[in-house]
C-alpha cells in the first residue's frame, strides 16, 4: 500500500492517482520514492499492460515541488536531487509499457516535468502547464529543459521557462505539448483508458520497440534490458543494475526480454540518448535511431505475436497478442 498515491487496476490498465489534493498534488520525498516504486511495478507486473498517471480532485496534476524540502540544500543536496528524480522521469519516459498523464489541473514545475515524461498526454480544457522555476532561482531539475525542448521547440521552451508562464490547455494542444483536450473533467479518465484500451489490443513486443525506438529519435528515455527484470538504473560504463544485481551488456547469455529489449551487446549502436554518460557522440537520432529501427524490425520476425499477427490479418479475424 502507498501513502501518496492511490492505484487501480483494471483491464490491464493501471492507474495511479497522486494523492495530496490538500497540497495541490505536489512531489516531495514521498510521491518521488513511491512513484518510483509504482514504476517499477508497470515493469515487472505482467498484468499490467499500461497505465496512467494523474492527480487527485479537479484543480492539480501535480502543482509543483514542495518548495519546503528545498530550503537549507547544498549545492551537492541539489545536484543529487535532481538525479533521483531525472531517474525516476526517465524510467517512465523508458517503460516498455505506455504510460499516458491525464493532467486534472495544474501541471507546473515538477508536475509539467511529470507529464512530459510521460508517453502522451491528454487533459482537461482547464488544465494549465508550466516550468516556472526561474522565479525561484532555479532551473527545471528533473528533464524539464531537455522535454520542453523536444515537444515544442527550441524558441517556445526558452520563452516559456523564462517567463515562468503558463500555458493553457488549446495553447499547449496547439504546439504539441498535449495530445487531446477533453471537455469534460469526468470524462478524462474515461478517454484516458478508451485510448489505452486500444492500443493493448496490438503487440505488446512490437509497442515496446515502438517507444524505444521514438525514444532514440527524441534522445529520451532508456532501452529497456533484458533478461530478469534488470533494467539500466545506472548510466555510467557498460552495466546496467537491478535491486543489487548488476549485468554486464556484453554478457554472452543476453536474450530479448519478453517486453521490448535492447540491441544486442556486439552491436556497436547505442541505445542511450546523446549527452548521457555511456552514449556515443553521434548518440541519439539519425544513425542509431535508424539502426535500432532495423533491428528491432528484425526482432519481431522472432516472436510469436508476429506470426499471429500477420496470420489473422491473412485469415481476416482479429489477433490474440499474448507478449511472446
Amino acid at each position: 500500500m502507498y501513502k501518496t498515491l492511490l492505484t487501480d487496476l483494471a483491464d490491464n490498465i493501471l492507474t495511479v492517482m497522486i494523492n495530496r489534493p490538500d497540497k495541490l498534488n505536489a512531489l516531495n520525498k514521498d510521491v518521488m520514492s513511491e512513484l518510483g516504486e509504482v514504476v517499477e511495478e508497470i515493469y515487472t507486473n505482467k498484468d499490467i499492460r499500461s497505465a496512467i498517471i494523474t492527480g487527485a480532485g479537479q484543480r492539480a496534476f501535480v502543482a509543483g515541488a514542495d518548495i519546503s524540502e528545498f530550503l537549507g540544500l547544498t549545492s551537492e543536496q541539489g545536484r543529487e536531487l535532481s538525479a533521483k528524480g531525472s531517474e525516476i522521469f526517465f524510467r517512465i519516459a523508458s517503460s516498455p509499457k505506455p504510460i499516458a498523464a491525464a493532467v486534472n489541473g495544474f501541471a507546473l514545475g515538477g508536475g509539467c516535468e511529470l507529464a512530459m515524461a510521460c508517453h502522451f498526454r491528454l487533459c482537461v480544457s482547464t488544465a494549465k502547464f508550466g516550468q516556472p522555476e526561474a522565479g525561484l532561482g532555479l532551473i527545471p531539475g528533473y528533464g524539464g529543459t531537455q522535454r520542453l525542448t523536444q515537444l515544442v521547440g527550441r524558441g517556445r521552451a526558452i520563452e516559456i521557462m523564462l517567463t515562468g508562464r503558463m500555458v493553457e490547455a488549446t495553447e499547449a494542444h496547439m504546439m504539441g505539448l498535449v495530445n487531446y483536450i477533453v471537455m469534460e473533467p469526468d470524462e478524462l479518465l474515461t478517454k484516458t483508458r478508451e485510448l489505452l484500451s486500444v492500443i493493448n489490443e496490438k503487440a505488446p513486443l512490437a509497442i515496446a520497440r515502438v517507444i524505444e525506438c521514438a525514444n532514440i529519435a527524441a534522445g529520451d528515455g532508456l532501452a529497456y534490458s533484458s533478461g530478469n527484470s534488470t533494467h539500466s538504473t545506472h548510466r555510467h560504463g557498460g552495466a546496467s543494475s537491478s535491486g543489487g544485481r548488476t549485468t554486464n551488456k556484453a554478457d554472452a547469455s543476453w536474450e530479448p526480454d519478453p517486453f521490448g529489449g535492447e540491441a544486442r551487446p556486439d552491436d556497436n549502436s547505442s541505445s542511450l540518448p546523446s549527452g548521457l554518460p555511456g552514449a556515443r557522440a553521434d548518440g541519439s537520432g539519425m544513425k542509431n535511431g535508424f539502426t535500432r529501427e532495423q533491428q528491432a524490425f528484425g526482432e519481431c520476425f522472432a516472436t510469436m505475436d508476429m506470426q499471429e499477427g500477420a496470420n489473422a490479418f491473412l485469415a481476416k479475424r482479429k489477433p490474440h497478442f499474448t507478449g511472446h
